[in-house]
């Protein structure tokens, strides 16, 4: 498991596309707000242990203003526990919110469900993030899922670019950077995620030709420490698919078994 300030190299999903969000293990918040396609709007704390964040009189919430969220992604997120928060675009929209929005909020934060489905025409978020042990169980609702898969493409990207002791093969450099794993590549392994699965960056494998990152078929979990037991047994068996780098041309595609 994840020692402290190492980033986790397998990523486990389960998307529900009707509810619109996606659990996950190994994508932390720093990683996801650095890998979306769009700069985060201001964020409205509904759980967390952050000591920096402005104060809203009108639903007694903190928050995070976009231009200070870097601040925030440098914190030791992973250690508040619970971490849970909703984007909005202005203060005037929060200042509207209804007794009863902010009781759904509330609940959202507290309990990780929803009440009602979490998007707000005031706040126009995108997005509600409710982890607990930041990386380790997170549920995050999508406005629009494509963002989902855009982020994802680029943090494995980004995790196998920061690999702990990746191998060198054939002069290549460590630390190199590999291109973003397109949607389309990524929409080819979306009946596995609805089942839930694991994305293995730690065990890449790599060639002269080409680099495979292997994916194996989970099932559903909520207890992550279950999932982590039972990828351990599942890793030594043959993977459902792969996704696979080739360096010639530079380009990823999808491998599905």
């Amino acid at each position: 498991m994840k020692q402290n300030g190492e980033i986790r190299n397998i990523i486990y999903i389960h998307e529900n596309a009707d509810k619109k969000y996606v659990l996950s293990y190994g994508i932390e918040f720093f990683e996801f707000a650095k890998n979306l396609p769009f700069k985060l709007n201001n964020l409205l704390l509904l759980n967390h242990q952050y000591d920096h964040g402005s104060f809203n009189m009108h639903t007694l919430l903190e928050f995070v203003e976009s231009e200070k969220i870097q601040k925030l992604a440098h914190d030791d997120i992973y250690g508040y526990g619970d971490f849970c928060w909703i984007d909005f675009e202005e203060e005037a929209g929060v200042d509207e919110l209804e007794g009863q929005e902010i009781a759904e909020l509330l609940y959202l934060g507290h309990t990780k469900q929803h009440l009602q489905p979490p998007f707000y025409s005031k706040l126009n978020n995108q997005f509600a993030y409710l982890a607990h042990d930041d990386g380790w169980f997170n549920k995050t609702y999508y406005r629009n899922l494509n963002d989902f898969y855009s982020m994802l493409g680029s943090t494995v990207s980004y995790k196998l670019s920061h690999l702990k002791g990746q191998k060198l093969f054939f002069g290549l450099k460590k630390g190199k950077n590999y291109p973003f794993i397109s949607k389309e590549v990524l929409y080819s392994f979306k009946d596995k995620m609805k089942e839930g699965m694991v994305i293995s960056i730690e065990k890449s494998i790599q060639s002269r030709g080409k680099l495979e990152i292997p994916i194996w078929v989970m099932g559903d979990y909520l207890n992550m420490d279950a999932m982590y037991e039972d990828y351990e047994a599942v890793m030594k068996t043959p993977a459902d698919g792969f996704l696979v780098f080739d360096r010639k041309t530079n380009e990823w595609s999808a491998l599905v078994k």
